[in-house]
């Protein structure tokens, strides 16, 4: 069972509602009980064999958002619903056992050379989620489909021999994304795959990942800082601050015609390589430090940084709203109720 969006008939995969998720933080014994806000409140759909880019600024929670989605992380509330399915609501306590879904949502970690067992071969990782998930008969047909998952990413049959040191840093990605395609997923989070890559070889993985979604029909969220890369690679982007989501929209509509603050903020960070227009554009320049996780402001978080803050920016927390077809905003500039 799949849920419609009746908008535009897309159909929803992933269906995120008010997504909680605090890291409880020790402390003494009388001390108050305090955690760290890693995701507050997020509410957002991806839909079948789209991309959905997610930016921000290092510690707003993007990846924690990602892992959460999946359920590395248990969340502390919300609900999160996958093909019409519920696997996790905390209203109603409903946390279904995740292994017959990890071969449908799988992850591409930030850093390959940390997330590749260093005393495994490829064969062998790759070759781990293949027996995990009893995909292969025996070990023949387990050496055959580990050739075919690194010629899919462009690494040759012998490569699988071989331990992850003796790769470079795009190759032992490539391996990181075969050992996800392994079991066939229908979901991908992709958590920032290409910040460890030298830039001549980012390209290559993005247009590889672009070929095997096209290929496999695959859907991936994309976790990236380069706002850039985002834009080319999605179908639709969504900014986070300090845990939560303040912007949503198509990737050319946010990024022709962003509405938030810090928003316009992030494109105006961009360089564009023509030193004339970068002069003449306007600076959308951000004051202050980012608020801590920890103690984060009332209302809405962003107003401590926001040369449009006003009262009700520091009392009250505005809602992600639709204020153009397809493009949702968390601001008060735009709630005129």
């Amino acid at each position: 069972m799949v849920e419609k969006n009746k908008a535009n008939d897309r159909q929803v995969l992933i269906k995120v509602e008010h997504l909680v998720k605090h890291f409880p933080i020790k402390s003494g014994f009388l001390q108050p009980k305090k955690a760290v806000h890693a995701v507050e409140n997020v509410s957002f759909e991806i839909f079948k064999g789209e991309t959905l880019g997610l930016v921000g600024e290092s510690g707003c929670g993007k990846t924690t958002l990602g892992r959460t989605v999946i359920r590395l992380y248990e969340p502390t509330s919300g609900r999160i619903t996958y093909d019409g399915e519920v696997i996790f609501d905390s209203e109603t306590k409903t946390a279904v056992p995740m292994k017959p879904y990890r071969e449908k949502m799988q992850m591409i970690f930030q850093d390959p050379s940390a997330s590749l067992d260093p005393r495994m071969t490829v064969g062998e990782i790759i070759g781990e989620a293949l027996d995990i998930h009893h995909k292969t008969k025996n070990k023949e047909e387990r050496k055959e489909k580990v050739k075919e998952l690194l010629g899919i990413v462009g690494l040759n049959t012998e490569h699988a021999n071989r331990f992850p040191h003796e790769f470079s840093g795009g190759q032992q990605q490539r391996v990181g994304i075969a050992r996800a395609l392994a079991v066939n997923p229908e979901f991908i989070v992709c958590d920032e795959p290409i910040s460890a890559l030298d830039v001549s070889i980012q390209a290559q993985v993005i247009n590889m990942m672009e070929d095997l979604q096209d290929k496999l029909g695959l859907t991936y969220l994309f976790i990236a800082h380069d706002i850039s890369v985002v834009r080319h690679i999605s179908d639709r982007i969504g900014v986070m601050y300090l845990g939560g989501m303040v912007e949503l929209a198509e990737s050319y509509e946010l990024c022709s015609k962003p509405l938030h603050p810090y928003t316009q903020s992030l494109l105006a960070a961009v360089p564009i390589p023509d030193p004339e227009l970068t002069r003449s554009r306007s600076r959308m320049a951000m004051t202050g430090e980012i608020p801590s996780p920890i103690n984060p402001p009332s209302g809405c978080r962003f107003h401590t940084r926001c040369q449009h803050c006003s009262e009700i920016c520091k009392m009250e927390s505005p809602e992600l709203r639709e204020v153009e077809k397809g493009h949702f905003v968390a601001c008060h500039l735009f709630h005129k109720d």
